[in-house]
C-alpha cells in the first residue's frame, strides 16, 4: 500500500449508519435483536447490542479496507481461543455462516462483523490506576505477544497507520495539521530524534503477528471479591498486523502514560512484567522510548486528523486532551534517561566508563585522607530535627574540614535533609553528586581531554564528545571554550566544591535525584570519586524486602508488620516516620507516641536515668514513689493505689486478677468487638474477630460477652439506645447469677475504641456500673487507648459518662513508646491480691519507666498537648465531617480530639461495610507519604490517632490526601 493510500485511509470519517440502519442489520442478517447504545473509536463504528440475555458488539467499518486484513483479525481472535492466560472475544456467524459480511447500506461499502461482548470495564477514565495494574497490563501484553507469535494470514502484510514502520512518514504528512507552531515543533523534533535513534537497531528487532493495540481502552477488568482489578479480556483486533514484535509493549506503555501524572517512571512496572514473561533483547529494550515517543506524535496527529475530517466525532474530540499528555509525558525527559531507566529496570546497565583513565580532579590532594561525613537517614550528626536547618549539610562538611583538613559526602548516600514532611511527592534524596572541602586555591586539573565552558547557571563545564564533568566553587584558569589536554590545568577552588560526572554530554542532570530514579540516574551520572581518588562511596544498603525475608524467617508468623510492602522505618521526628531513603511518612496511627517521635526531653531524660541507674521496682527509689503520686492526682479522688507494669495486656490482666481477688468470683462481663490484650486473661475478654477470627466461639465460660452499645451500626443504633443495651447487661447478669455463679467485674472501654472512638449511649455507663456492683463485682475502665487526655474533653474516657470506675488500666502514651503500664484502685482492692503473694513488674516501675511516664506528664502539660488535641482535633473532625456530604463511601466520623474513626460504608440504608475500599484506601494514602490502617470487627474504619503533637498544616495533608484518594473512586 503506498503512503497516498496511508494518509487517505488515516483520513477516514467514521461509517455514516443510524441505530435503526444496524439494527435493521442485526435482525436480517443475524436474527438477533435488542437495545443498541454506540460505543467510541476513532475510525469505525461499534454498537453494544443487548437482546436482554446476552450482549455483543456490532462492528462496522468502511469498504475501503480490504476484506483479507479483517478475515486476519477473525482468524486471530480464533487462534486465541482457548490461551490459558488471555481471553478474546469470540466471532459470532451471521445466520448464513458467514463470519464477515460486505453489505450496500445507503449507497455506502461498509464490512460487517458481530463479536461476542466481554463484560467488563476499560480503565482508561481511572483516575488512579496503581502499580500492580501497570504491571498487569505488561504481563498481558507480553502473553499477547508470545500467543501471537506463531500465527501467520496474509491479511497481515498491510500498510497501517499504526504501524511504527510508517510512523517518521505519517508524522511528516500530518504535521501541517496542527495550528500551534511551538507544539508542531516539539512533534516535529521528537519524532525527528525517535527516528534517529531507531534506525540503527531496525534490522534487530525481530517481526511477528502483533496485537498493536493493547490500551487502556482495549483491556477490561473487572473488580474481585477484594477490590482488586483482573482482566476479563482483550478487545478490539482491528489493528492487528505483522510489524516489529516490541511495537506492542510501547503501545501498552504509551497508552498508560496519561495516567502517569507527569511521571514517565511510571510505566517501568509494565516493562518488567513484559519482560518477565517474554524477555526482550538489547536491541528491542533500546528501540522501546523511541517507539513510545513516536507513537505519543502519531497519537496526537491522528486525533487532529480526525476532528479535522470529521467534527462529530466526540470519541476523537474527547480523546485529545489524553494524546496531549501522552505526548507530553513522553517528551518532558531525555531519551538518554529512559533508556538508562528501561535497561536498569530488567536488570541490565549501561557501558562501563574507563575511570581507569582519569587524571586526578585535585592532584595535590590525590593521596591525601579526607574525613567522609555522613548525612545519611542514621547520621549521628543528625538528632532533634536539626536536619531541617537551612545549609545543615554544607555546614557539617565545614566543621569536619576545620578538624580534619579535608571532608566529603558520599555519593548515593539518601541524604536526611532533603527529606520533606507532610508531602504526596517523593522528595529527591538521592545525590548524584559529590561535595568536598578543601583549602581554598587547590589546583584543579582535567581528569579527561575536553572543551571548557560556563553554563547559564554558573557551572563550569569540561565536555567530551561523551563525557562531561560539572564543577562548582572553581574559578577557571584557562580561557572559556579551549580544548584541555588530561592533566593540564583547568582552575583553582575558590569555595565549597561539587563535582558531578555525566556520559551524557548534551544532558543536564538534577544534584539530586527521587529513589524511584536513582537506579537510571546513576547509571548516567555514575560517581566522580575515582577521579578524585577517594572511597566515599555509601556502602550497598540492605534491601527493605531482603530485611523483610530475614524477619520472617526469624520471627513468629503471626507478628505481622503493617502493610503487604512495607518500607523500612528506621528514624522518626515528631508526628513523622522516615524510611531509608529518606522520605517521610505522616504517621496517623501511633497513639503510642503522644510527644512525638525523637522529643528531645525524653531523649535526655531516658539517657540520663540510663547513666545514673536501672534496676527492677524492689528497690527503693525516689522515681517511683513521685510517678505513683502523679498518676493518682489524675485520678478520681476515691483511688489511692497504683499498679505500675509493662503493657496494657499486663494491665488488663492484672485489674481481671484483681476483680477476681477481690469478689471471689471469676466472672467477667465483656463487651462483644472489644480488644483488650493478648495475655490468657486479657485475650479471653478480647471479642474483636479482627484481631481473632474465631473469638467469640472461644471464650472460657468465666466471660461473658454482651451487645456492643455501638449507636452507628450495632443491635440497637442512636443516642436512644441506652435502655436497650442496658437491659442486655441486666440480662446477662440474671444468667449469671441464677447458675449461682459470682461475678467477679465488668470490663470495657469508656470510649468504643475498637470500632473507631464511638461514644457509649448516655448513661450507659452509670447504669451498668451499678448493676454490676450490686451484683458484687467492680467495674473496670480499660483506658489504655482512649484515655490519657488523647480525645481533648478530659484526661479520662470515662468522665464523659459521669462514672468513677473501681479500677483505672493504662498503658500506650503513658510511656510515648516505652513499655510502661498502670493500674490504678482502691487500698481494700489492691489489698486483696496480697493474700496471693507479692507482686511486681521488672521493667513497669524501673527507674528509667518512671522517669518515661512523669517526662510524659511534665510535657504533655508544657505544650498544651490536651488543649492541642481538643482544639487541633476539633478542626480535624470538622474536616473529616464535610466529607460525609461529599463521598458516598464516607458513612461517619465518630470519635473526639485525637482518638477519630471514619467508617466507610456502602450503603447508607444497610450499613454494609466497605471492607475492601478501607484496605485499598490505606495502601494508596501511603504512596502518597501518609501511615493509615483499618479497625472495627469489618475492618472498614479508620483509625486515627496520631501523636498528639499533630498540627493543623498535617491535619489538612491528611483530608487533602484522603479526599484526593476518595475522588479516585476506589
Amino acid at each position: 500500500m503506498s503512503l497516498a493510500t496511508l494518509i487517505h485511509r488515516a483520513s477516514l470519517p467514521n461509517p455514516q449508519v443510524t441505530t435503526q440502519q444496524a439494527l435493521e442489520i442485526l435482525e436480517v442478517y443475524y436474527d438477533l435483536s435488542g437495545t443498541l447504545h454506540a460505543l467510541g473509536s476513532q475510525q469505525d463504528l461499534n454498537y453494544c447490542l443487548d437482546t436482554g440475555k446476552e450482549r455483543y458488539v456490532l462492528k462496522i467499518c468502511r469498504g475501503d479496507y480490504a476484506k483479507l486484513e479483517l478475515q486476519a483479525q477473525n482468524e486471530a481472535l480464533m487462534h486465541l481461543a482457548g490461551h490459558p492466560d488471555l481471553r478474546a472475544p469470540r466471532v459470532i456467524p451471521a445466520a448464513g455462516g458467514e463470519e464477515l459480511l460486505t453489505l450496500n447500506i445507503a449507497g455506502q461499502l461498509m464490512h460487517v462483523r458481530v463479536l461476542e461482548y466481554i463484560e467488563g470495564h476499560p480503565l482508561a477514565d481511572l483516575k488512579h490506576i496503581g502499580s500492580e495494574v501497570v504491571a498487569e497490563f505488561g504481563r498481558l501484553c507480553g502473553h499477547m505477544n508470545l500467543a501471537l507469535a506463531m500465527f501467520q494470514h496474509p491479511g497481515l502484510e498491510r500498510t497501517l497507520q499504526w504501524d511504527p514502520r510508517h510512523a517518521s512518514a505519517l508524522i511528516s504528512n500530518l504535521l501541517p495539521i496542527v495550528a500551534d507552531a511551538s507544539l508542531r515543533i516539539r512533534i516535529a523534533d521528537a519524532a525527528q530524534e525517535a527516528d534517529r535513534r531507531l534506525q540503527p537497531l531496525i534490522e534487530a528487532l525481530p517481526m511477528q503477528a502483533i496485537h498493536s493495540d493493547i490500551t487502556d481502552d482495549n483491556v477490561v477488568w473487572q473488580r474481585d471479591a477484594h477490590r482488586l482489578w483482573q482482566v476479563q479480556g482483550v478487545i478490539d483486533f482491528g489493528d492487528v498486523v505483522h510489524s516489529w514484535r516490541v511495537t506492542d509493549l510501547s503501545v501498552t506503555c504509551a497508552s498508560l502514560l496519561h495516567h502517569a501524572k507527569g511521571d514517565p517512571f511510571y510505566i517501568l512496572p509494565a516493562i518488567r512484567a513484559f519482560h518477565a514473561v517474554n524477555p526482550l533483547s538489547h536491541a528491542e529494550l533500546l528501540a522501546l522510548w523511541p517507539l513510545i515517543v513516536a507513537r505519543a506524535a502519531v497519537l496526537l496527529l491522528s486525533t487532529k486528523q480526525q476532528i479535522s475530517v470529521d467534527p462529530a466525532n466526540q470519541y476523537s474530540r474527547d480523546s485529545l486532551e489524553t494524546e496531549l499528555e501522552i505526548f507530553r509525558v513522553a517528551t518532558s525527559v531525555s531519551f538518554e534517561l529512559m533508556e538508562a531507566a528501561i535497561l536498569t529496570a530488567v536488570g541490565e546497565s549501561l557501558p562501563a566508563i574507563a575511570s581507569e583513565d582519569f587524571a586526578p580532579l585535585l592532584p595535590d590532594l590525590a593521596n591525601k585522607a579526607f574525613a567522609i561525613v555522613d548525612l545519611g537517614v542514621l547520621s549521628p550528626h543528625f538528632e532533634a530535627g536539626n536536619w531541617e536547618q537551612e545549609g545543615i549539610d554544607e555546614r557539617l562538611l565545614v566543621e569536619t574540614a576545620a578538624i580534619h583538613g579535608l571532608a566529603a559526602s558520599r555519593y548515593g548516600q539518601y541524604r536526611l535533609s532533603r527529606t520533606r514532611p507532610d508531602s504526596e511527592v517523593e522528595p529527591a534524596t538521592c545525590p548524584l553528586h559529590l561535595q568536598l572541602q578543601v583549602p581554598l586555591g587547590t589546583a584543579v586539573e582535567a581528569p579527561f581531554t575536553g572543551v571548557l565552558d560556563i553554563g547559564f547557571d554558573g557551572v563550569l563545564y569540561l565536555s567530551s564528545g561523551q563525557l562531561s564533568l560539572r564543577l562548582w566553587g572553581v574559578k577557571p584558569l584557562q580561557p572559556l571554550g579551549a580544548e584541555l589536554v588530561k592533566g593540564r590545568p583547568l582552575g583553582e577552588v575558590v569555595a565549597g566544591l561539587t563535582v558531578q560526572m555525566c556520559r551524557v554530554a548534551q544532558t543536564t542532570p538534577p544534584l539530586f535525584c527521587t529513589p524511584s530514579r536513582a537506579s537510571a540516574w546513576q547509571a548516567i551520572c555514575p560517581s566522580p570519586a575515582r577521579m578524585l581518588r577517594l572511597v566515599c562511596d555509601p556502602e550497598e544498603a540492605v534491601n527493605p524486602q531482603d530485611m523483610l525475608v530475614r524477619r520472617d524467617a526469624s520471627s513468629a508468623r503471626m507478628q505481622k508488620c503493617y502493610y503487604a510492602d512495607p518500607p523500612q522505618i528506621e528514624r522518626g521526628w515528631r508526628n513523622h516516620l522516615i524510611d531509608m531513603q529518606g522520605r517521610s511518612y505522616l504517621d496517623m496511627v501511633n497513639n503510642v507516641a503522644v510527644l512525638g517521635h525523637g522529643h528531645p526531653r525524653m531523649t535526655a531524660e531516658v539517657s540520663r536515668q540510663l547513666s545514673l541507674l536501672n534496676t527492677n521496682s524492689r528497690f527503693h527509689y525516689a522515681a517511683i514513689t513521685e510517678f505513683s503520686e502523679r498518676l493518682l492526682a489524675l485520678a478520681p479522688d476515691s483511688m489511692d493505689r497504683v499498679f505500675l507494669v509493662n503493657s496494657g495486656t499486663e494491665a488488663v490482666d492484672l485489674a481481671i486478677r484483681l476483680a477476681w481477688a477481690y469478689s471471689g468470683g471469676r466472672d467477667v462481663v465483656s463487651l462483644l468487638e472489644a480488644y483488650h490484650g493478648w495475655s490468657v486473661a486479657a485475650d479471653a475478654v478480647s471479642t474483636s474477630i479482627a484481631d481473632n477470627p474465631k473469638a467469640i466461639n472461644s471464650r472460657p465460660d468465666w466471660v461473658h460477652p454482651v451487645a456492643a452499645p455501638n449507636t452507628f451500626r450495632g443491635k440497637f443504633r442512636g443516642p436512644e439506645s441506652t435502655p436497650d443495651y442496658v437491659r442486655c447487661v441486666e440480662d446477662k447478669l440474671a444468667d449469671i447469677a441464677a447458675q449461682k455463679r459470682q461475678l467477679a467485674g465488668f470490663i470495657c472501654e469508656p470510649v468504643y475504641g475498637n470500632a473507631g472512638g464511638i461514644s457509649l449511649p448516655p448513661g450507659y455507663l452509670a447504669q451498668v456500673y451499678e448493676k454490676v456492683r450490686q451484683q458484687g463485682g467492680l467495674c473496670i475502665a480499660d483506658e489504655v487507648q482512649v484515655g490519657y487526655g488523647r480525645r481533648g474533653d478530659s484526661f479520662w474516657g470515662f468522665e464523659e459518662q459521669g462514672v468513677v470506675p473501681d479500677i483505672i488500666t493504662m498503658a500506650k502514651g503513658m510511656g510515648n513508646g516505652h513499655p510502661l503500664g498502670a493500674v490504678i484502685t482502691r487500698r481494700e482492692i489492691a489489698d486483696a491480691l496480697e493474700t496471693q503473694g507479692d507482686f511486681f513488674s521488672s521493667a513497669g516501675g524501673s527507674p528509667v519507666s518512671c522517669r518515661v511516664g512523669i517526662t510524659v506528664l511534665d510535657v504533655m502539660k508544657e505544650e498544651k498537648l490536651i488543649e492541642n488535641a481538643r482544639v487541633t482535633g476539633g478542626y480535624f473532625k470538622a474536616r473529616l465531617e464535610a466529607l460525609i456530604d461529599r463521598f458516598p463511601l464516607v458513612g461517619a466520623v465518630h470519635g473526639l480530639g485525637f482518638y477519630l474513626g471514619l467508617e466507610l460504608i456502602r450503603n447508607r440504608e444497610t450499613l454494609e461495610p466497605a471492607t475492601e475500599e478501607t484496605a485499598a484506601l490505606c495502601d494508596r494514602l501511603r504512596e502518597l507519604g501518609i501511615f493509615m490502617q483499618p479497625t472495627g470487627d469489618h475492618s472498614n474504619i479508620l483509625k486515627i490517632k496520631p501523636p498528639m503533637i499533630t498540627n493543623r498544616s498535617s491535619v489538612d495533608f491528611f483530608v487533602d490526601m484522603l479526599t484526593r484518594v476518595l475522588e479516585e473512586e476506589l
